[in-house]
């Protein structure tokens, strides 16, 4: 897939206007968004989304865009699972409402941030090392296999406890007070740490975590760059919107982390079956290709549209006559920021 340099810089261009844009209306007005707004917002991120993905098949070939929807989707469905962990912050750290539309907008700013340098990483390590496509799948693994456990052990996870965050706490003179994006000021003299800082930190933290399972996903989708990238771009757009106007409903999909794990075993078998198709390991089959099946761009879209959609059907019926308590032990299992020693 050749992407031109024009393309490269009006599809950056459109991305930081679009941030910016945000950026300054969400900083002249911090307010809880109304269903309208947000719902239109999010209808027209999606349907951006859909033109893109539409174009790229138009324009690049059915391939390129049967991937571009794939990976969109993969990366939607594992932000709506980073959106849980957001939602528990938000309460833990007693964000009020009308100040958390400028900490998503935040976080959304650092996940971009983060991914895109996940991304060059990435690509720079598929491009001179083939046999990283092992390590990819092999956690991908690893990573479906913990959220079946998490999710089966109903674990009381605690994102707040992220020893970056504790450490910060303790270490800054934290206010009580919320002024916006305000970070600093002064009361008596001494300086003040808005606890916002602190929001900033546990968001960040999260989204770095969250980049770890989500770019070796993606890169099991496609390994187009341009693709990885728009994907992550259009994945994360409408996460802000999608915060306020599904906040409650998306409690109650309690088998995501299921579904989830599903797609990223899915995927980690597929990066390793592409892995022994081009492998150059001595010590695999004398350093020759092994001839094994790969699994198609269009079979992977197919098991990730079917696998979310009796996900969210299945979460939505079981749930239906829980209680809240009930639903909140179900999601408890959630990923929290606390990979192997980041949490107290």
């Amino acid at each position: 897939m050749e992407i031109s340099t024009l393309e490269w810089a009006v599809t950056i261009a459109v991305t930081v206007a679009v941030l910016v844009f945000d950026v300054v209306v969400i900083a002249r007005n911090p307010h809880e968004p109304s269903f309208r707004e947000t719902a239109t917002a999010l209808t027209v991120y999606i349907g951006a989304a859909i033109a893109f993905g539409a174009w790229i098949w138009w324009s690049h070939g059915h391939d390129m865009g049967v991937q571009f929807y794939a990976g969109w989707l993969t990366e939607y469905s594992l932000s709506i699972d980073n959106l849980f962990v957001f939602i528990i912050l938000m309460a833990a750290l007693r964000v009020p409402r009308e100040y958390q539309q400028e900490a998503l907008m935040v976080g959304v700013i650092l996940a971009l941030v983060f991914r895109g340098i996940f991304i060059a990483l990435g690509y720079q390590l598929i491009s001179n090392f083939s046999w990283v496509f092992y390590l990819f799948g092999a956690f991908l693994v690893y990573t479906a296999v913990s959220l079946v456990k998490s999710y089966r052990s109903h674990e009381d996870e605690h994102p707040e406890h992220n020893r970056v965050i504790t450490f910060a706490q303790s270490h800054l003179n934290v206010g009580e007070e919320y002024r916006g994006l305000k970070l600093f000021w002064k009361e008596n003299g001494a300086r003040v740490v808005s606890p916002m800082l602190i929001v900033i930190i546990a968001l960040g933290t999260t989204d770095l975590l969250f980049a770890l399972d989500s770019i070796p996903a993606i890169f099991g989708i496609t390994q187009e760059p341009y693709l990885v990238f728009t994907a992550n771009v259009f994945a994360l757009m409408g996460l802000r919107q999608l915060y306020f106007l599904l906040g409650g409903l998306l409690k109650r999909l309690i088998y995501l982390s299921l579904g989830l794990s599903f797609i990223l075993a899915f995927i980690g078998v597929k990066l390793v079956l592409h892995a022994l198709h081009s492998n150059e390991l001595p010590f695999i089959n004398g350093g020759e290709p092994v001839h094994v099946p790969e699994i198609s761009s269009l079979l992977s879209l197919g098991v990730i549209v079917v696998t979310l959609a009796v996900t969210a059907i299945a979460s939505l019926v079981a749930s239906r006559n829980m209680s809240e308590e009930e639903i909140e032990e179900r999601t408890s299992s959630l990923r929290a920021p606390d990979e192997s020693a980041a949490t107290e």
